[in-house]
């Protein structure tokens, strides 16, 4: 709530992006807000990620490995939230592409490695401009952005949640 808005005007507007009346406008409703941002941002990263032949998914598994080498399967399926029979076969694309190895580990065979090959970790300097180009594309600031990735983590929390705390 903004320091000029009043407490019936915030009250309002919170109903407005959150109950789904006849009378209430699509672009009032939080979710397609939520919605129309995703599809920007997915339309920005692709044609960012064009240049290095990767989808955003395979972008977001590529940062996790390039930040730490040789996760599991399990590891980058859970920091994704993302279920193995989806994962799996994106995996396996970034293995013929050359980008990662898969090796079951030899402690536990239900374990799969997934590493970077040189063409992984190389790939890593074509982009690297890439967050840059993200942030700046937003028009807002860095403290806006964390502000706004706080308040987005909190709604996914609560949203996870049920609304119950």
């Amino acid at each position: 709530m903004s320091d000029q808005q009043n407490p019936r005007e915030a009250a309002g507007a919170a109903n407005a992006a959150t109950q789904q009346g006849p009378d209430t406008e699509l672009d009032d409703f939080i979710c397609f807000a939520v919605y129309e941002s995703n599809l920007a941002f997915n339309n920005l990263y692709r044609s960012l990620l064009g240049d290095i032949g990767l989808t955003y998914p395979q972008y977001l598994v590529m940062t996790l490995l390039w930040r730490r080498d040789g996760r599991t399967v399990r590891e980058i399926g859970d920091a994704l939230s993302l279920e193995y029979n989806t994962l799996t076969p994106m995996l396996k694309r970034l293995e013929t592409l050359g980008l990662v190895s898969r090796v079951r580990d030899e402690q536990d065979q239900r374990v799969v490695n997934v590493t970077l090959t040189a063409e992984g970790t190389a790939l890593q300097k074509k982009a690297q401009a890439i967050p840059q180009c993200i942030a700046e594309a937003t028009g807002l600031s860095l403290t806006e952005l964390k502000d706004l990735k706080a308040r987005l983590d909190t709604l996914r929390a609560n949203l996870r949640n049920g609304g119950q705390e």
